[in-house]
């Protein structure tokens, strides 16, 4: 599967996938479809380029930060050294988006990961702590020219202060999930996948 060659599941890859990700036959189905539509090149992967020429990706301001959390979340697990998804890590990223199941638990769908997945979109040097000047950048590709550098920079300030309960002037991934205790995370990062 991870190289061109591969070019069906089989059976026993897509009960893998299943059991893993609480995935059912037809959404793996799809999603491996839209895999090889991304794949242009038939390459077995994906790179962050093919990511960002999806239209929906490469329109949101936040798509080049959605597409490294991709690939930071698939390096952290130790299975992403050369900055290429095969279809295995793309569907377990895309786990993380399945509604919450209450009577299922998903492994790779907790509300824990999700936070991750933000956390890790806001980290932008990757060392674990979202400090005033990544947070400012991210707030400002959200907003544009639609607030002024005082107001942005008050808005930041403001943030830092609140969440950072330790004062140490960055926000580590802890304290950004106390910060989201009251946001329903599980709704916002959740994507209804077709059936």
């Amino acid at each position: 599967m991870g190289n061109s060659s591969s070019l069906m599941l089989r059976d026993e890859e897509i009960e893998e996938i299943m059991n893993e990700t609480e995935f059912n036959r037809n959404q793996i189905v799809r999603l491996y479809s839209r895999f090889l539509s991304l794949d242009k090149k038939g390459q077995g992967y994906l790179s962050r380029d093919d990511f960002l020429n999806v239209p929906e990706l490469a329109v949101n301001p936040l798509g080049d930060r959605i597409v490294d959390a991709f690939f930071t979340l698939a390096s952290s697990n130790g299975d992403n050294e050369e900055q290429q998804l095969n279809f295995r890590q793309f569907v377990r990223i895309l786990a993380h988006f399945q509604p919450i199941s209450r009577v299922k638990k998903n492994a790779l769908n907790s509300r824990k990961d999700k936070l991750l997945f933000a956390f890790k979109m806001y980290d932008l040097n990757k060392n674990d702590y979202i400090t005033r000047e990544e947070f400012k950048v991210i707030l400002n590709s959200m907003v544009g020219a639609n607030i002024t550098s005082d107001q942005l920079d008050k808005i930041a300030d403001r943030t830092i202060e609140e969440a950072d309960a330790d004062r140490d002037g960055k926000i580590s991934f802890e304290e950004f999930c106390r910060a989201m205790e009251k946001t329903d995370i599980e709704e916002k990062m959740s994507i209804r996948f077709l059936n």
